[in-house]
Formats: structure tokens, sequence, C-alpha cells
């Protein structure tokens, strides 16, 4: 039998799945009932998400067939879902990201931060999980891991380069002069056998330890991946579905960055720890490696001459980064009037309008000003005759367009479509009705629960997919027992991140894993403790903290729905006695 299974099954179990997947659930679309063609379509997609029978951006496209021949939404509806404004937001950040690493400005960073922190392995583990922490805010927690491990592999290497093999050489053989001045090889004794010993654990220490900075390096994109709202895809599928349901929320840059960057760096702080405790070891431990020092400054000093200085290229990226976070963080920044309010339309300009004409810059202004009075001495001497060459822009469309994922803006139009569809096909009624006798439990416990049980699959899963299915639902869940939605759907939206077990969960943790040549059992008892301590943070910090950003604790008048399934659902929930303040009269006014 498992030789049958071995050569006729395993060899096309893709193909098995995608065929079958849509066949066993055939009785659900045969109904005719909207909610339950509705349900199929998520099931199937759920399926080909969680097996990635198809790839994941083709797994997308489903709801572009599915939907219309279902008669939920219509074609064009459907497709506008593939390019809403937290897309294009996405894709604006991705093209800044790219200018950034196009002028190698993000190199220039690592390297200047890693010349502060010195060269104790302690100290190099946080100054590695700092940069690549900050740095994947803004980049994709991918790109950020494969810049940081060259540079990791390189420190490492000097810090124990030729220490293994002088140390095999002392012991492998013991000699001694004898009276008569002749040379005898003597047999390995058992204090020699002892120094071996000791040697082969010293190897193995320096191997844990170059391990442990490597994997940093994931961990620390991962979670630094949280800090902003572009840091990673899930936080643009929650803004998306929320905006897309409810429309207009607290959750935005400037808030999102206000609630989440405390418990990040509180995470990244018990990261640091706790892989000195697995990898690292003691201080005493640490010392050993202390003369390598100098040699490891001076390799990092040397890739940082090599940058050679700062170019008006860098210069011009890192002053459009700054105004665009600016841009971000000052749109709408609820302490004081946001620079949207100077147009006298705020609520019809989004982030995506920022990064944008930050883009529409890059492409503009050119990496080395060769006109007027900017041309250079050399240029200006030259005969007139000679025209001046033109300077190419800060970011070269090429560049952008060999390395943009586009698969992921694929993955997000799915999400958001699928959103639609629950919300037009009724099936989002019908969801609350079934869930709001949920109304019993505390809300803090279904919080916990649904965020373990989150942060289990997205180790088998991908992050984004996971957000997709699960934020609707939330969304749905929370109107139902007339709780804020932010309260479910913040947390869950990060612990989607959190993948830090296997390496096959997320693509920083297979390149570290790669380049470490860790073994699967040290991955995953360096990271079942991260997961759990971080998923326990980011409940706590809604629980406290959220209530004062997003005032998680009150039912908002844009969580009002107007339909009837949910507005029964709600109005039994409003009658029990739960730990959250009931709303106003004012608050039941329907949105419109």
């Amino acid at each position: 039998m498992l030789n049958f299974l071995r050569k006729h099954v395993r060899p096309y179990w893709r193909g098995i799945i995608a065929i079958s997947a849509p066949l066993l659930l055939l009785p659900l679309p045969i109904t005719g009932v909207k909610e339950a063609q509705c349900g199929y379509t998520i099931m199937i997609m759920a399926i080909y998400w969680m097996t990635e029978a198809l790839p994941l951006p083709v797994t997308s496209l489903i709801p572009v067939v599915a939907l219309p021949l279902f008669g939920i939404m219509e074609t064009g509806d459907v497709s506008t879902a593939y390019m809403k404004d937290t897309n294009m937001m996405f894709i604006g950040g991705l093209i800044l990201a790219l200018a950034i690493q196009f002028c190698n400005l993000h190199k220039r960073v690592a390297l200047a931060v890693l010349l502060l922190v010195g060269a104790k392995p302690r100290w190099l583990l946080a100054g590695f999980m700092g940069t690549t922490a900050f740095l994947s805010m803004w980049i994709s927690n991918t790109a950020t891991t494969a810049m940081m491990v060259p540079i990791v592999d390189a420190v490492a290497a000097e810090l124990y380069k030729d220490d293994d093999e002088e140390m095999v050489r002392t012991i492998s053989h013991a000699t001694i002069t004898t009276n008569c001045g002749s040379i005898e090889e003597l047999v390995p004794s058992d204090s020699n056998e002892s120094r071996r010993t000791s040697a082969e654990a010293e190897k193995e220490r320096k191997r844990k330890i170059r391990a442990g900075i490597m994997i940093s390096t994931s961990y620390s994109s991962v979670i630094g991946g949280t800090g902003s709202l572009i840091g990673s895809s899930p936080q643009l599928a929650l803004k998306g579905i929320v905006q897309e349901i409810f429309g207009q929320t607290e959750l935005n840059f400037a808030s999102w960055i206000a609630f989440n960057v405390p418990g990040m760096l509180f995470n990244l702080f018990f990261t640091w720890v706790w892989l000195q405790v697995i990898f690292v070891g003691s201080g005493k431990q640490s010392m050993a490696d202390g003369g390598r020092d100098k040699e490891v400054i001076k390799v990092i000093r040397q890739k940082f001459k090599d940058l050679g200085p700062m170019t008006f290229h860098e210069v011009a990226v890192l002053i459009l980064f700054i105004i665009c976070v600016l841009l971000w963080f000052f749109r709408d920044p609820g302490f004081i009037p946001g620079w949207a309010e100077l147009f006298g339309n705020a609520r019809n300009v989004d982030d995506a309008t920022a990064v944008m004409l930050i883009v529409l810059l890059l492409f503009a202004i050119p990496s080395k000003p060769t006109f007027w009075c900017l041309r250079p001495k050399e240029a200006s001497s030259e005969s007139v005759d000679v025209p001046p060459k033109s300077s190419p822009a800060l970011l070269d469309w090429k560049y952008v367009q060999d390395r943009l994922p586009w698969g992921v803006i694929l993955l997000l139009g799915g999400g958001y479509a699928l959103s639609d569809a629950t919300k037009k096909s009724g099936l989002s009624d019908w969801i609350g009705k079934q869930l709001a006798g949920m109304i019993v439990l505390p809300p803090f416990v279904i919080m916990l629960v649904v965020c373990i049980i989150t942060a289990g699959v997205t180790e088998v899963a991908s992050n984004t997919a996971v957000a997709n299915i699960f934020l609707p639902i939330l969304a749905d869940t929370a109107t139902a027992i007339h709780i804020n939605p932010l309260y479910f759907m913040v947390p869950v939206t990060v612990t989607c991140s959190y993948a830090f077990m296997l390496p096959v969960s997320t693509p920083p943790n297979a390149i570290a894993f790669a380049a470490a040549k860790m073994k699967p059992d040290e991955m995953m008892k360096a990271g079942w403790f991260i997961k759990l301590v971080c998923v326990v943070v980011i409940c706590v910090t809604m629980e406290t903290w959220g209530n004062v950003v997003f005032g998680s604790k009150h039912f908002p008048v844009w969580a009002n729905v107007t339909t009837s399934g949910l507005s029964q659902s709600v109005s039994r929930c409003a009658d029990s006695s739960i730990p959250f303040t009931s709303p106003n009269s004012s608050d039941l006014i329907p949105r419109s």
C-alpha cells in the first residue's frame, strides 16, 4: 500500500487536490443559495492556498471566474477589487523600497550601525537584529534578510577563521624530545583525547553562535515587518478589508505605528535575550571571541569604505523616503489636523496618494544632475559643441519591473474580492448569526484563542492567505457580538507574520536556515517560545494600549451595519452583560 502511494499518488498530489476539492464540495453550489456558493468559492481558495495545489497568485484569480458565474458579483466589480487604493499603496511602498536597494542605501545604513555596536557576539547579534528590524519596516522581509545574510557570513567567517584548523593540528599528534635528542610520535593520550573533545565542543559552540546570528536576521525581519503598515502584506490586507467593509476607521499609518511599535520593540528585545540563551551562551564563553574584535571591525569598515562617499543619488532617495514617511504619518495623525485637510477633501486623500507622489519624483529626478550650474567642472571645460549626456533617474523602470512581486498584488486582490463577495452574497450575515452565541465567552479569551490558531496555521501557509481567510470572518464575528472589529482583526493580522518554527514558513526563514546550515530541531527549539511570547504580547497590547490608540473597548459608529441578520444579533448582544462599553443610541444610527 505504501509503495503504491509512493509511486502513484505522491508525485501527483497537487493535481489530485486541485481536482478532488471542487468535486467533494460540489453539493454546496448545487443548492443555488448565494451564501453557499460564496462559501464554496472561499473553501476552495482556502484549500488551494493552504496546500499550494495551484500557485498562490493563480488561486487568487478564482473570484474573477467563480463570482460572476454564480451571479454574486459582476466581472467588472470583481476586477476592481484587484487594484484598490490599498494595493496602490502597496505598489508605491515596494517601489520606494526598490529605490533604496537600487542605490545601496540600505547597505550603508546596515554597515554604519554594525560599526557602532562593536564586534562582541552578543552586541553583533543586537546590531544585526536592530538594523534588520528597522529596514524590514520599510523593505520586504525577504529582501532585508537576503541583504543581511552575506554581511553576517563575512563577519562570522572573520570572527572564527582558522581557529578550528589550528586547534585540530595542535592536538592531532603529541611530540616530546627524548634524552637522545630524537623526536618520537606518541599515540594520543587520555589528555589529548580530552583536548580533542574540548576542541570539537568549541567548534560546535562557534557554529551555534554563527547560526544564532544568522537566524536572528530572519526573526528580526519578521518582527520588524509588523512595525509599519507597509512592512508586511497582512497589514495591507487588513487595511483594505477594513476599509471595504466599514469605510473610514481609526486605522491609518500613524495609529498603526503608535500601537504596534512598543510591542515590536519588546518582542525584539526578548528575541535577542532568548537567542543568546539558545545559541550564544554565557558571557564567559563569549569572552573567548574577544581576540577577533579588531579583525571583525576591520572587515565591516572595509565593506563600508567600498561603498565610497555618499552620492547625490543616495541623498536624494533618503530625503524622498523621509518625506514619504512624514506624509504618511501626518496625513491624519489624530492629535493635530493633517495636511490632507489643506485641500478641503481630506476623506478623499489616502496614503496611496502620498507614496505615488514620491514614486513620480523617483522617476523624474536625475541621479547625477548634469544640467546648468550643476554640471561638473570637467564637463564645463569641454567644447560647447559636445552636448551634455542626460543622467538616468533615481530609479530605473526595468529594475522595478524585474523585482516587483506582482504575485503578491494578485494575492491581496483575491482577498479583497472575497471580502466583497461575503458582504454581497449575504454570507457575512449568516456567519454573524452563527457566531452571535460567542458572547458568552470573554472577548480576551476569544482573541487569544483565535491568535493561537492563526499562529499555528501561518507556519504551513502563506501569511497573506491566512489573513485573507481569517479577517473577513473576524469582522463579522466582532460585529455580531458587538465588539470593535479592530479588537480581533489587528492582533490576528500581526500574528499572521509570526512564523518562527519551520524553514518553509516564510522566505526569510528559508534563507537564514540554508545559509546557517542549521538543524531543523534548532529552529523549532528557538522559535516556539518566541512565537508564544509574541502572541501573548500582541494580545495584552491590544487589551491595554489598543484601547488608547483604537478605542478597542468601545463599539464604534463606523462598525454599525444595516443588514437585518447582524442587526438582530447585535441587539441580542446589546442586552447581555459584557465588559465593553455599551453604545449610545446615536451609535446605532446606520452608517450611510
